[in-house]
């Protein structure tokens, strides 16, 4: 396992769960000091990233770059990929198909989250997954022909109305005939939606690819009350290998937030992981 942390470069997000605020240079500089392993960015878009200087500038601190969010697409211009409205859809479609191009030449995957929408509003509960897995197949296709993967996240249901379960995700991936679409288990989310969240990584299995390491009230890990050795553990028995990023406030303030992180990943999954 490998751990990450999360830079928000989006001014309308601010104060949301990202750990890590003053701009891509600083929070590389914040990561590689700390020891973590890479930075997982939440950009406006994808024109906001130029490449090669994200290559420099990880490479030049020893990091890599963990996945690309693409929840600015909601945030910023309230698209989904369930929207009422053909053009509206790709438009969303669009904006996602340019981050995994953006992504994988980070060598990274994007990461499918808020953009992935709900039912209501005139859309029934059928409609919207039938538009979430064809956009899932369609985007997930693209991004095998780009080298990565692609990773969707069930939110909790405060957020969508539609996967809110890893199991749910599960079900939703088996379903299309792509099998590049992988798995992304937040913690926070889980701890909300999960009967037992180490049960629910273990029927995961291969289909978890990436992890947001946090606690249950979208702290640092060890900032709330979630049990995490069970998880460790359940990460160990299903030799995950991705990365463990930091999606959490930025509480008491974002060094000491990404300071617990790296001590919690350490303490907890850099040892699961060589049990």
């Amino acid at each position: 396992m490998k751990s990450a942390v999360t830079v928000s470069l989006v001014p309308e997000a601010k104060g949301g769960p990202f750990v890590l605020w003053n701009g891509l240079a600083a929070g590389a500089d914040t990561a590689a000091a700390l020891g973590f392993d890479a930075i997982e960015i939440f950009p406006p878009g994808a024109d906001a990233i130029d490449p090669a200087e994200v290559r420099t500038l990880a490479a030049d601190r020893g990091l890599g770059i963990a996945a690309v969010g693409t929840g600015a697409g909601m945030l910023k211009h309230k698209l989904n990929l369930c929207l009422s409205d053909k053009g509206d859809r790709q438009k969303a479609n669009d904006f996602i198909r340019r981050t995994i191009d953006v992504a994988a030449e980070l060598s990274c995957p994007a990461i499918i989250g808020s953009m992935q929408g709900k039912h209501g509003d005139g859309i029934d509960r059928e409609t919207a997954m039938s538009r979430l897995g064809e956009a899932l197949h369609e985007l997930g296709e693209h991004a095998a022909t780009c080298g990565q993967p692609l990773i969707y996240e069930p939110l909790n249901r405060y957020e969508t109305n539609l996967c809110n379960t890893l199991g749910a995700g599960v079900e939703l991936l088996n379903s299309m005939d792509t099998d590049n679409v992988k798995l992304l288990g937040d913690l926070f989310h889980m701890n909300i939606e999960e009967a037992d969240l180490a049960d629910a990584i273990r029927a995961a299995g291969d289909k978890l690819g990436h992890v947001h390491f946090v606690d249950s009230n979208r702290r640092a890990a060890g900032f709330g009350h979630i049990d995490f050795p069970p998880i460790a553990e359940a990460l160990r028995s299903i030799n995950y290998a991705g990365y463990c990023s930091a999606e959490a406030f930025p509480l008491p303030d974002p060094d000491t937030a990404a300071k617990q992180t790296i001590t919690a990943y350490r303490e907890l999954l850099t040892s699961a992981s060589t049990a």
